[in-house]
């Protein structure tokens, strides 16, 4: 009989390695163990006892709970028993060299015969550990090319279960369930994780952080506060670097069954917020004071502040989730002296015994350099990152130990008067702002005219109505022009903007919404600091490329026409990011010349957006008036039709940013040859429930599928929620043909590979799935072009990328109009390429087994 661990061992070499050669005993129950594995990429090791060895998979993306996500998981060669509690470090030049934990551990039970399921393709079990618990499945993929079969590791629907979205088990408790450190893998050395349905009665640990020191539960608290900084400390690894979330600061006092939530300023919020505090109780977390923020997520998954305030005003909070991010005192003990780092552990374990909560969670730390934190956070469309000090105390003001790096610049302001509206708008036209010195005067600090819908100018209006005065709130009105209103300054807006003036006045300023947790009496300019660090010793150096100002806007390529007349600049073209109408031309600009060898002689289709992107848009493909460096096309290439339409240079593509275009699509052929298309375009389009590494996975397969017909494929992100594969072809083949070859290469992928694509449109037939679209190789279709920006909220870019940066992007909307000027120097350089790769597709067509519906010269 084979030896299970033949393959096992013949890749490695014991006197080198650490790993067991052998050994293991079972226990009376079925083993599983996930380890975390720092290879040449991080993956996780999916293993289960059974035959008395450990059958293994290797799962890139680490298990997931929900089970509309479906991750890949490698069948690899079996391991020893003793191989579910190794950790340590495999050295390099061994099979496997990296890190390895223990990141979950416990006991499977088969439902069914096993030996039979996996025979047959499909195991199904439940999982007894620390991190994964309920049903789940492994089911085998049709086997492929491939020399490893394939598998898809899969959440079943059961009590579980939870949407991604809300519950991610691998960023959420990402440490080692060990006691023993592991390097970079733990952060929580020296204890075991709590099981996932632990109570708190055992939340504590049985040894407390050195600084802990009895004491009385005090009645209040004020929280401890951050500085606004201009660039990353240099000393980053000296910092533990936070999302900052765009909500409501909130504290909690639990004693008990008594629990209260107060806001920064004091307020007590706990019968505002209802959900929230009945889940707080219901955690049974030990008496303590809780610090953290409340946000409310908009259908991305983002948080978003004016959809906070709708919570509030319509009474309905229950979509209000609270995370957390510090314990100052806990379980009798005042753990304000003890370091943030060994606080925030403490508060991760509390929370792990009390168990999962949708509505209360753990703010986990953020990986990689703060530089490249903050441009994610920036592309994601969030506020940016907090950092604090990992050895700072706890204290109850503002501190350098506590810094806030921003995508752009924002704060609040109190409103102390406003404008009377122009022309259709109704209510007012613009707040007046303010900001309080050290003195206790209001200085006026510019106006906001941009970022309010129809309701919140009613509802505004109402409200100052009741706060008239006689007199100017400011200290000095000789900078507000006409006759304003003024107000007793009790209202506080959030508004961010592009910069201050010399004179101290706000440049393009747009409104997100009232703030009711902070007093008007406390709001005050916040000041940009150089230094990260106030601490001796410290040098504060950082790169300049850190600085945190992507809503700047460039200024005009020197290559664009000499006088640009750009009407209503200020105008805001995206609330989210902020970006005005100046800047997006500005944009079109800088990318002129990258756009050039996208744009030249192909057909365009326009997306006009003369409202912004949240107004009402519309496509524009053919003739409509003149503007300079558009030209008109034969009308025989689209009989029946006026004109179709091509940017002829920088002029042209400065013009349509003029005209309000924000999107710029372009046809598959070019106007001197329109009958032959000389490119193929695949457009990844995820479905409800897929995840973006489902969609990274995807365009990895469709790759793999044009490889075999001997196609190059080059990758570009969409802008929006996918990827695009373009294919560049030799000019030879009609519409048709070319539209048929595509439909049928994405027919067969959708019939090799049925979990994960389909070739039909419609959201009830992609749900959990990617449509491949080839209809956008029909006659007349487009596509997005290359480094247009796209109308949706945030701005996101479709960028040419090489296929090694795959692994790299966060979304489709990888860069946005803010955040792409880094991107700029790379160019088209990942395509560099394209035009000599093109092929003919006649042997494509013959692999594929397609059949054209017309003659076609010979192309190979």
């Amino acid at each position: 009989m084979a030896d299970p661990l033949h393959h096992y061992q013949s890749k490695r070499d014991f006197s080198k390695t650490p790993e067991p050669a052998a050994g293991g005993e079972g226990g009376e129950a079925l083993s599983f163990v996930v380890q975390k594995h720092w290879a040449s990429h991080l993956h996780y090791d999916f293993r289960l006892e059974l035959d008395g060895v450990l059958k293994s998979w290797a799962v890139p993306k680490g298990p997931s709970y929900d089970p509309q996500v479906k991750r890949m998981a490698i069948e690899v060669e079996d391991h020893p028993l003793a191989y579910g509690g190794f950790e340590g470090t495999i050295p390099e030049g061994e099979y496997g060299a990296g890190e390895v934990i223990v990141w979950d551990r416990g006991s499977w039970l088969p439902l069914g015969e096993p030996h039979a399921g996996l025979a047959k393709g499909h195991l199904s079990f439940e999982l007894h550990g620390h991190k994964l618990r309920g049903k789940w499945a492994l089911v085998r993929m049709r086997r492929g090319e491939q020399r490893q079969a394939a598998w898809l590791l899969i959440k079943e629907h059961d009590d579980y279960a939870r949407p991604e979205a809300e519950f991610d088990v691998v960023a959420a408790m990402p440490d080692s369930v060990l006691t023993r450190p592991s390097g970079r893998g733990a952060r929580r050395a020296g204890r075991a994780a709590p099981a996932v349905g632990a109570r708190a009665s055992a939340a504590l640990p049985d040894k407390l952080p050195a600084g802990a020191r009895k004491a009385a539960l005090p009645d209040k608290l004020a929280p401890q506060l951050a500085t606004l900084v201009e660039q990353p400390p240099a000393t980053a690894g000296d910092w533990i670097f936070e999302t900052k979330f765009d909500g409501y600061r909130l504290l909690s006092r639990v004693d008990g069954d008594e629990v209260r939530l107060t806001t920064r300023s004091g307020a007590d919020w706990t019968a505002k917020l209802a959900p929230l505090h009945a889940a707080l109780r219901a955690m049974r977390l030990p008496p303590g004071w809780y610090d953290g923020e409340i946000i409310v997520r908009d259908a991305q998954g983002r948080p978003d502040f004016g959809l906070l305030q709708q919570a509030f005003d319509g009474k309905h909070t229950a979509g209000i989730i609270y995370y957390l991010f510090d314990v100052p005192y806990c379980g009798g003990y005042d753990l304000r002296e003890v370091p943030l780092e060994r606080r925030r552990a403490l508060l991760e374990h509390v929370l792990d015994a009390a168990g999962p909560s949708s509505r209360v969670r753990f703010s986990p730390a953020l990986d990689g350099a703060p530089r490249q934190a903050v441009a994610a956070a920036c592309r994601l469309g969030l506020e940016g990152i907090i950092g604090k000090r990992r050895d700072g105390a706890y204290v109850s003001h503002r501190t350098r130990d506590w810094i806030k790096l921003k995508c752009g610049q924002r704060q609040e302001f109190v409103v102390g008067g406003y404008t009377d509206p122009q022309g259709a708008r109704s209510g007012f036209g613009s707040l007046l702002l303010g900001v309080y010195d050290e003195h206790g005067r209001l200085h006026y600090a510019g106006n906001v005219g941009t970022g309010f819908d129809a309701g919140e100018l009613k509802s505004l209006s109402a409200r100052m109505r009741a706060l008239a005065a006689d007199d100017c709130p400011f200290a000095s009105a000789g900078r507000i022009a006409g006759r304003p209103h003024w107000l007793r300054p009790e209202l506080v807006a959030e508004v961010s903007f592009g910069e201050w003036t010399r004179d101290g006045s706000l440049r393009q300023a747009v409104f997100h919404g009232l703030r009711a947790d902070k007093a008007a009496r406390a709001i005050r300019r916040e000041d940009v600091r150089r230094q990260a660090s106030g601490r001796s010793g410290d040098s504060g150096r950082a790169s300049a490329s850190a600085r945190m100002a992507p809503h700047d806007p460039p200024a005009v390529a020197s290559k664009g026409p000499a006088r640009l007349h750009v009407t209503h600049p200020g105008r805001v073209v995206d609330r989210l990011s902020g970006t005005t109408k100046l800047a997006l031309v500005n944009y079109y600009a800088q990318v002129a010349a990258l756009m050039q060898p996208h744009l030249k002689d192909r057909p365009v289709a326009l997306l006009r957006a003369p409202d912004g992107v949240e107004g009402e848009l519309f496509f524009q493909k053919h003739a409509g008036g003149r503007l300079a460096g558009v030209r008109q096309l034969d009308r025989a290439l689209d009989p029946g039709h006026p004109p179709m339409l091509t940017i002829a240079g920088v002029d042209g593509l400065l013009a349509v940013a003029q005209w309000n275009v924000v999107e710029i699509h372009t046809q598959n052929a070019l106007a001197g040859s329109y009958e032959r298309p000389n490119r193929l375009v695949f457009d990844l389009d995820p479905g409800e429930g897929v995840a973006w590494p489902q969609v990274r996975e995807a365009a990895v397969l469709m790759r793999g599928m044009l490889d075999e017909l001997a196609l190059p494929a080059f990758l570009k992100t969409s802008g929006g929620k996918g990827l695009h594969l373009v294919v560049p072809l030799r000019a030879h083949y009609g519409w048709d043909d070319v539209k048929g070859f595509s439909q049928a290469v994405v027919a067969h992928m959708a019939r090799l590979i049925p979990a994960r694509f389909t070739d039909k449109s419609g959201p009830r037939n992609r749900v959990g799935r990617i449509y491949i679209d080839y209809l956008r190789n029909g006659r007349g279709a487009t596509t997005v072009c290359a480094w247009s920006a796209r109308a949706r909220p945030g701005l996101g870019i479709s960028v040419p990328v090489a296929w090694d940066e795959l692994d790299q992007l966060d979304g489709g909307d990888h860069w946005s109009v803010p955040t792409v000027e880094r991107r700029l120097d790379v160019g088209n350089t990942p395509w560099k390429d394209y035009a000599r790769r093109a092929r003919g597709l006649a042997g494509a067509m013959r692999r594929l087994g397609f059949t054209p519906g017309g003659a076609a010269q010979a192309d190979d």
